[in-house]
């Protein structure tokens, strides 16, 4: 155990951390209002540091309209009243560390709300002293937008001003204006606001959107996306968003000059890390290698690969591969769920009845691959994505792609933490913000507590068997061919140590022979699951595990 401490609290902490993401709107509210605030998630520490994690991770709870929740920052610097202030964040902060915990924060940098004080001064004129802080372009002549871009959350990407007589440019809603990274003053200024949560202590960043902060400076048009064999199943006729090759609206090069800035900062500061996330569709993992490689730029980086419907040994396989092949010296880190996709137990089970079975592989799988690995709370009591109705809805993207698309509220509801108390121990104010489903109640914490055989305990255990096993840390991973078997199956190595891991993700039973080399294969108790071996075969039920030193 000293030695595991004494790795988690050097420069390389981060190196095959278990991360843990609190959505502070919904995680525990203590002022009767229905949402979740900064004392809450203090309220709840000694739960999170119960589960084996190394850290975790604050959605924005910075000033903002909350036009979408708090990605919309009209200060970086402050604390949202809806959440508390900034000495909640402070004694947050040293409670988190008493209890071995590192934490870390949304930098929402790409853009901003329009109600910050540098928009609302950019768009009084074109002459003002914040006037090229954002992205503006002149109309064409017939009055259109200056190029064909478009915002992830519909329609065009630019907006007009009556003032300037000018189109901004945005991402995301019309009052997330996206600021122009290729002034020198703007990367100033947000790396002053980065290095404000460095001084109160924050051990790291996680970087929303963080290939959106530049654009092309010749606007050029984003041509039409051709899907291949190797990007089908990737289109969409929900989002027009994604008939285009993103090739000039984001992924700049110029982006690596900033990401060193930024690195540079943080090394100034000792056992920081930044983990970016990476959304640039099938060009995702070479981004993050760009951006991870040569310790210079990004600690580490996430990808959507792994959050979309897959949950097969061949999906999984190939995505790890890649990124193995693509990735020399850099780090990743991997979640099936976050605050933006529907939850994994709903995209990977087949059946009802086979959710708690799905929730318990999913994790094991995670913990066993290379790399860093986000949770998103929840998720370790087996949550399902929960229904909502319109009328319940708060997020803009779900209420305007509605109901081909029904957004991102059904991963968003509150956690659920007693199942006698109402809305299920997250508030007293009568209402949340959203409704707790009663199935998710009925899977609270204090039940799970009590259950041997709970997803909640499947969880502590794998996590601790994570630790336990030093390869599993930060060791090489190889795979091991399975001879046309539906199979993932891989080595995880490091210092002498060498662990074979077999999953059958499928929902037949499956047999894998034991390679010549490996006949003398130990097998070892992994939580939740026990597959027979005979003569060399190792007997894998349906969504089944099996781990053996070899």
């Amino acid at each position: 155990m000293a030695a595991e401490t004494a790795k988690r609290d050097d420069a390389n902490w981060w190196r095959g951390a278990v991360i843990y993401q609190v959505y502070p709107r919904s995680f525990q509210d203590t002022n009767g209002d229905g949402i979740g605030d900064i004392k809450g998630i203090t309220q709840r520490l000694p739960y999170i540091a119960s589960l084996g994690v190394d850290a975790i991770w604050l959605s924005p709870f910075f000033t903002s309209p909350m036009a979408d929740m708090g990605y919309d920052v009209s200060n970086y610097c402050d604390v949202d009243p809806m959440f508390g202030t900034l000495a909640d964040f402070d004694a947050m902060m040293t409670e988190a560390h008493r209890l071995g915990l590192k934490v870390i924060i949304d930098q929402v940098i790409s853009h901003t709300s329009d109600k910050h004080p540098w928009f609302v001064e950019s768009r009084t004129s074109r002459t003002n002293s914040k006037a090229d802080w954002y992205v503006w372009a002149d109309p064409k002549p017939d009055g259109t937008a200056p190029n064909n871009w478009l915002s992830i959350f519909g329609g065009p990407g630019w907006e007009w001003d009556g003032v300037r007589k000018q189109y901004y440019m945005h991402n995301f809603l019309i009052s997330q204006p996206d600021l122009n990274f290729h002034n020198p003053e703007v990367q100033t200024a947000v790396l002053d606001a980065v290095r404000f949560w460095l001084d109160r202590g924050v051990d790291g960043f996680r970087l929303d959107t963080v290939n959106y902060y530049f654009h092309d400076k010749q606007l050029r048009d984003n041509p039409p996306i051709v899907y291949d064999a190797e990007t089908a199943g990737l289109e969409s006729d929900t989002n027009p968003y994604s008939m285009q090759n993103h090739l000039y609206d984001k992924s700049q090069p110029e982006n690596i000059d900033f990401l060193k800035r930024l690195r540079a900062l943080m090394d100034s500061y000792p056992n920081r890390t930044t983990v970016g996330e990476v959304g640039d569709g099938p060009r995702s993992l070479t981004t993050l290698a760009i951006y991870t490689s040569g310790n210079d730029k990004l600690h580490m980086c996430y990808t959507f690969d792994l959050l979309g419907p897959a949950f097969s040994a061949g999906f999984i396989r190939r995505v790890v591969s890649t990124f193995q092949d693509t990735v020399v010296n850099g780090w990743v880190c991997w979640a099936f769920s976050n605050h933006d996709v529907v939850r994994h137990v709903t995209r990977f089970a087949h059946t009802a009845e086979e959710r708690e079975r799905v929730a318990k592989l999913s994790i094991s799988v995670l913990a066993t691959l290379r790399g860093s690995i986000c949770l998103y709370q929840g998720e370790e009591l087996g949550l399902t994505e929960a229904e909502l109705s319109f009328e319940d809805l708060t997020d803009p993207y779900g209420i305007r792609f509605w109901p081909a698309f029904k957004g991102r509220d059904g991963c968003r509801t509150p956690m659920a933490w007693e199942v006698q108390k109402p809305d299920a121990g997250f508030t007293e104010a009568g209402r949340s913000w959203l409704p707790v489903p009663p199935e998710h109640a009925a899977a609270s914490v204090d039940v799970q507590e009590l259950d041997q055989e709970s997803v909640l305990r499947h969880y502590r255990e794998t996590l601790g068997f994570r630790k336990a096993h030093p390869p599993l840390f930060d060791g090489d991973l190889t795979f091991v061919d399975t001879h046309n078997h539906d199979l993932l199956a891989f080595i995880r190595e490091k210092e002498g140590e060498r662990l074979l891991f077999v999953f059958n993700l499928t929902r037949e039973p499956q047999d894998f022979a034991l390679p010549t080399t490996m006949r003398s294969c130990l097998p070892i108790p992994m939580p939740g699951f026990a597959p027979a071996v005979d003569s060399g075969v190792v007997k894998l039920m349906a969504l089944d595990a099996f781990c053996g030193r070899v």
